[in-house]
């Protein structure tokens, strides 16, 4: 099993007043050569937002968008004609393909917003741009599959043979996570609590990328929310 440590300290930084955001991979001004991606996945950004604020219009292209809020809302806007409000316990998803504009914003005055933005390569370029959405609700004890590639059963998949899970555990438990394929990698954030994995102990926003293996455990030091994105790794 081959692993990467990443702390939560070593992540990118910009704060703009409006917007906190926290970086894994190298994104905007903040430049990593050793941080680039993992595998396929391109951008991890942990976003925190001020009440009315947000991003104005902006284009996308050929990259597979998922937007996790963790606490609070986010109204969205695109040129394909959506406009929705994705809520804490929802996960959306766009395939940017042939290219997209779109709009977010935290439409409370007051309430701050934190979510996850994850962009992974998708498998074929200039599909037809696509948008889904829905709700979710987390097992105990267990990884849910929030986003899976097109054959998952999923209404919000992708354009790549990838799987978002986000699971809930409790102090002193050991689970395992096992990819869907040898051939695959999977990146471990702790959203909330301190979970072991092999040697290494994860703090809140500590990550790990896991690749040359089936199966990797997690023993949960205190009560944890994990996010696991596995992704192919070529």
């Amino acid at each position: 099993m081959k692993t990467v440590f990443h702390s939560a300290a070593s992540r990118g930084h910009a704060d703009h007043g409006w917007l906190n955001a926290k970086h894994s991979f190298s994104f905007a001004s903040w430049y990593n050569p050793e941080r680039i991606h993992f595998g396929m996945l391109r951008v991890l950004n942990d976003d925190f937002v001020a009440g009315g604020m947000g991003f104005g219009k902006h284009p996308h292209d050929n990259m597979e968008i998922i937007t996790i809020p963790l606490t609070g809302s986010i109204q969205h806007q695109d040129s394909m004609g959506f406009s929705e409000v994705i809520h804490a316990g929802e996960v959306q998803v766009m395939s940017a393909g042939t290219g997209i504009y779109h709009s977010e914003y935290n439409p409370s005055p007051s309430e701050e917003l934190n979510l996850f933005q994850i962009w992974i390569f998708p498998n074929q370029k200039q599909v037809t741009p696509r948008y889904a959405q829905r709700k979710y609700n987390l097992a105990q004890e267990a990884f849910t599959e929030l986003v899976g590639p097109q054959n998952s059963g999923l209404d919000t998949w992708i354009h790549q043979d990838a799987w978002i899970s986000i699971g809930d555990f409790s102090s002193e438990t050991l689970t395992n996570y096992n990819l869907h394929t040898a051939r695959h990698g999977a990146y471990v954030m702790v959203i909330e609590g301190s979970v072991q994995i092999g040697d290494q102990i994860l703090e809140e926003r500590d990550a790990m990328g896991i690749s040359q293996t089936e199966q990797f455990s997690l023993h949960i030091k205190q009560n944890a929310r994990i996010l696991v994105i596995e992704v192919p790794m070529n």
